[in-house]
């Protein structure tokens, strides 16, 4: 996995990260899982080293300045993150590696999935990380999980619209949602101006990474006040009448 190292080491210092030797280990022990791991489960399309160094780990740490602001503006507590839909782990696992001290919550509804993640967190050694069984739109009612989040992420779960219903739930007024999306934002953001406004989910500014254009960028919420109760609705509701228009 040197080839891994060598890129993932290029791709973040561009975006100004310094991984330690001790995190690109715990990244490359992240890669091998996965590969072994994807032979018996679907857990990825790609699976080469460079593909996972870019498109998986480097883009799930490109959302690091907002939290490492967020870090610095509380640093008397430890800050927490849920990753709804996390599938193998992305972003929540690479942002856990990053900043050790987050307390994490990976969230996902397929057991074979948190399986591989509970294997993931023992072999990285990592603490304060949890792996819980939910749909996003069950546990966004759960009082433990009810607007309990300082971040709250998603990546290639549904479009903005309705991935904003399914995870506002989620984040603490004042709180932030960070929607990894691709070159369909502009046009997601503008189908998404009632859900945004209905749900209290204010953007503050979309993340890109310089090298990659507008194939990753990170759409960043900020959390207005608490959600009305009814949301979010069930996911039946929640795709066929979805917080459409403006």
């Amino acid at each position: 996995m040197a080839v891994l190292q060598e890129i993932l080491t290029d791709s973040t210092s561009r975006m100004g990260v310094e991984l330690s030797s001790e995190q690109l280990e715990q990244f490359c022990r992240y890669a091998d899982l996965l590969v072994e791991w994807n032979q018996k489960m679907n857990l990825t399309a790609i699976t080469d080293p460079e593909g996972i160094a870019v498109k998986h780990f480097a883009d799930s740490l490109s959302a690091w300045t907002v939290i490492d602001s967020a870090m610095k503006k509380n640093p008397d507590r430890k800050l927490t993150l849920i990753d709804v839909g996390t599938g193998a782990g992305f972003p929540g696992i690479p942002l856990k590696i990053l900043f050790p001290d987050l307390k994490v919550v990976l969230l996902d509804s397929l057991q074979k999935r948190l399986t591989f993640l509970e294997t993931v967190v023992h072999v990285l050694g990592l603490s304060d990380i949890s792996c819980v069984h939910d749909r996003a739109e069950d546990g966004a009612h759960r009082p433990e999980m009810r607007e309990k989040f300082d971040i709250v992420t998603a990546r290639a779960l549904a479009s903005l619209p309705a991935l904003l219903e399914y995870c506002a739930g989620y984040v603490k007024t004042g709180g932030y949602f960070l929607a990894y999306k691709g070159p369909s934002l502009d046009q997601e953001l503008s189908e998404s101006k009632k859900a945004q406004e209905v749900l209290k989910m204010y953007l503050k500014e979309i993340l890109k990474d310089p090298a990659s254009g507008d194939q990753h960028q990170i759409a960043v919420f900020v959390k207005g006040g608490p959600l009305a109760l009814q949301y979010p609705r069930k996911q039946s509701k929640i795709k066929n009448t979805p917080l459409t228009g403006a």
